[in-house]
């Protein structure tokens, strides 16, 4: 018998680690969803910065069209972007990776260096991406990156959250885990066996567990600490393999690269034999 689920929320990052925003529609391109994890902050040496050492990312809010990237944080005017990329080519690395980013504007890190708090630069991927997912997991088909932290997309259920939800002191929300895809219909951590869900126009096939660092803990609203999901999670998400906590699923592009996925809009579910998750 088939099984079904649906898409409950939406998800784009365009830059790296800062607030996300809720899409309507999502393109899919050679990297994952159109926009998500264009642009990145490093630090001077060329190292990505994120919420595990800067939190007060999320207090930077991105507005993207298909001409621009806004920007805006508290107590500063709005930082306009062009979407073309365009740009010195800097070696820039991304935990094990090292890729190319293109600079960006002086005026950029300026703005963003004032937002964080300290000396930032701001790059953007070139427009042929060299950047790789672990073949390992993504199989002999490429599947090229962003400066996604090693997949193209993150896949979350619904059902998973209120799980773990009604095991916590408090409960906490889904953007805290910055998914791409949300999936609403199916049991509570049923994406541990997904191998693929397929869309009208598309396909994506589920890799890999996706081990939790600090970031569930920052609050993406202030960037303040905030309720942390990992104690409870280590008391049954701990991947023995992966030697990290587990919530949702890394997903590669098998199908489909242009269509859309759309918010409401109904996969056909496949499992695989057994379990990725220990």
């Amino acid at each position: 018998m088939a099984t079904f689920a649906s898409v409950a929320a939406l998800f784009v990052y365009p830059l790296k680690s800062a607030r996300g925003i809720a899409q309507q529609r999502a393109r899919l391109t050679t990297t994952g969803f159109q926009w998500d994890r264009q642009w990145m902050l490093i630090s001077p040496g060329g190292t990505f910065l994120s919420q595990r050492t800067h939190p007060q990312l999320a207090r930077i809010v991105p507005e993207i069209t298909a001409e621009a990237l806004t920007l805006r944080a508290p107590g500063q005017s709005e930082l306009r972007l062009s979407t073309v990329a365009d740009g010195e080519r800097l070696a820039v690395r991304v935990h094990r990776d090292s890729c190319i980013g293109l600079a960006q504007s002086r005026a950029a890190d300026e703005w963003l260096s004032r937002a964080v708090g300290e000396t930032v630069r701001l790059v953007r991927v070139p427009p042929q991406p060299q950047r790789r997912a672990n073949p390992t997991f993504a199989g002999a088909t490429p599947a090229l990156m962003g400066f996604a932290d090693g997949f193209p997309i993150l896949v979350c259920n619904e059902a998973s959250l209120a799980d773990l939800n009604a095991r916590m002191p408090q409960s906490i929300p889904m953007e805290r885990f910055r998914p791409n895809i949300v999936l609403r219909g199916l049991p509570a951590w049923a994406e541990d066996r997904i191998d693929t869900l397929g869309f009208a126009e598309c396909t994506l096939r589920l890799v890999k567990p996706c081990t939790r660092c600090t970031i569930p803990a920052v609050d993406q609203r202030t960037g303040s600490p905030s309720t942390d999901p990992a104690p409870v999670l280590r008391s049954f998400r701990f991947d023995r393999e992966l030697l990290g906590v587990a919530f949702g699923e890394n997903a590669v592009i098998a199908t489909g690269e242009g269509s859309e996925v759309t918010l409401g809009a109904t996969c056909a579910v496949s499992f695989d034999a057994q379990p990725r998750a220990s």
